[in-house]
């Protein structure tokens, strides 16, 4: 009864609709750009229920004003970030409720690519903004390594099955650094050629896996002896703290 698709924006963004197939109702989620996001809803015959914000970066809330311009319908985000038509304010351990979708999500606190950002959790998927790419994580813009760090040991910690859905194509640069930082990762090669293969037929590589990153994104794997021994050698370092492992390869990865 419950799908999701993504709606293509700018060069690399997805904006997620969660479609309740049995009344055409729909969630937008991170809705950067309303121009796609008008011309999905009708060209599915959809009717917007609700916007679900992870965080403030204008790929994500550009296209809010639009689309309330057409659909008066309630905008929920981060209490701690300026969200524009924001109608609620979300923190962890706060609820939303999504009653005809027959969806119930956990809001966790996400600090780290902004200071504020935050995920929606229920049960067999994440959406989760910039925090978390498949095989890499978002950039330290406002936030620290060791929130970062904390952010995403939330998200490793969810159950292995948990689709992970977030903003942008970004799979097959990210799993090139994975490769950097354990050559020998027999599951990175592996995924490698997957997505490689998906993305010649113009095909999502999103959503993945909790399970599936555990194996191949190197900062879950911060305490894992080659992705401490890489970035021992990389930075010349001893690096005797995961955050520190964390901090070597975010700063490997932003020049990589």
């Amino acid at each position: 009864m419950i799908r999701v698709e993504p709606i293509p924006a700018f060069q690399d963004n997805y904006i997620w609709f969660i479609i309740h197939d049995p009344d055409r109702k729909v969630a937008i989620v991170d809705p950067g750009d309303a121009a796609p996001v008008l011309a999905g809803i009708k060209a599915d015959n959809l009717i917007p229920a609700a916007i679900l914000i992870t965080h403030h970066h204008p790929d994500h809330v550009g296209g809010i004003g639009d689309i309330l311009s057409h659909y008066r319908i309630p905008v929920y985000g981060p209490v701690h970030e300026q969200i524009p038509g924001r109608t609620h304010a979300l923190k962890e351990g706060d609820v939303v409720d999504l009653a005809e979708f027959g969806l119930r999500f956990r809001i966790f606190d996400m600090p780290g690519h902004t200071a504020g950002a935050i995920a929606y959790y229920t049960e067999g998927m994440v959406f989760v903004g910039d925090t978390l790419f498949l095989s890499g994580c978002g950039r330290l813009f406002e936030g620290t390594a060791e929130q970062m760090h904390d952010s995403l040991g939330k998200l490793a910690r969810l159950p292995d099955e948990t689709r992970i859905y977030c903003a942008h194509e970004y799979t097959l640069a990210n799993l090139s650094f994975a490769a950097a930082v354990e050559p020998d990762n027999q599951d990175i090669q592996r995924q490698s050629r997957d997505c490689k293969s998906l993305r010649e037929k113009h095909i999502p590589t999103v959503p993945g896996t909790i399970a599936m990153e555990k194996r191949v994104n190197p900062f879950l794997r911060v305490a894992e002896r080659g992705v401490v021994q890489s970035a021992r050698r990389h930075t010349g370092q001893p690096l005797d703290h995961p955050v520190a492992v964390f901090a070597a390869i975010r700063k490997w990865k932003d020049n990589f």
